[in-house]
């Protein structure tokens, strides 16, 4: 504990403890996930959801955060893969990943069935 103390000394500065809460307030009010300052991981939880969010304000917070606080600059690409409804998007911007249609991806028929509003949908 006295490792994870010594890392976050830079919480005992009045002005970035600030910026955290308001952090942590506006990922409460969106994603309804309370984070707590003893959190093992709470840098890279603030850096995730900041990636995720559809709120400015926490962007900005974050990034105005991160620029005062240097062991903040955690690596966007550790992993984390950008999906949409559980589906991994492709990063090349062509959309989801294995679903780039072909003239004979067309010819074949769908692999799963669909279905919609409790019927299956052709």
């Amino acid at each position: 504990m006295t490792f994870l103390a010594s890392e976050r000394s830079w919480l005992l500065d009045p002005g970035l403890l600030k910026l955290v809460h308001q952090c942590r307030r506006l990922i409460h009010s969106e994603f309804g996930v309370k984070l707590h300052l003893t959190e093992e991981h709470l840098e890279q939880q603030l850096a995730d959801y900041a990636r995720k969010t559809r709120s400015s304000h926490l962007t900005r917070t974050w990034e105005t955060l991160r620029a005062q606080v240097p062991q903040l600059n955690i690596e966007e690409g550790d992993g984390h893969q950008r999906t949409y409804r559980g589906q991994v998007i492709a990063d090349d911007g062509t959309g989801i990943a294995g679903e780039r249609e072909t003239a004979a991806d067309e010819s074949r028929p769908r692999k799963k069935k669909v279905i919609y509003r409790g019927r299956e949908v052709g």
